[in-house]
């Protein structure tokens, strides 16, 4: 006998999977901020990586981060993408914040 999974049920809809809570690895207690260009067609984002706070906070501090760069971004695998090469901007946005920053990378 096959152990299947309930995907469908004409009673409920659409029976969403039960998946674990990603749990992002603790860190260091450094927030480290580089610059990739790697698969973006040539357009430099700055990433964030290392805040040890919770998914609501990340998205808060990523909107306000945001806001005053004057720039887009987003929030993925626990990770900050600031569009562009703001990374001088950022280090001391977030050193305002109390975090311990350092750069990284080229």
């Amino acid at each position: 006998m096959s152990e299947s999974t309930l995907v469908y049920s004409t009673e409920l809809g659409r029976i969403k999977e039960n998946k674990l809570l990603d749990v992002r690895p603790k860190g260091d207690g450094i927030v480290r901020i580089q610059r990739q260009t790697s698969g973006r067609k040539g357009s430099g984002v700055s990433v964030i990586t290392g805040l040890d706070v919770s998914d609501h906070e990340l998205k808060k501090i990523t909107a306000e981060l945001k806001k005053r760069c004057g720039c887009g971004g987003a929030v993925k695998n626990g990770t900050i993408e600031i569009q562009g090469d703001k990374r001088d901007l950022l280090k001391r946005l977030l050193e305002d914040k109390g975090f311990l920053v350092k750069l990284s990378g080229g």
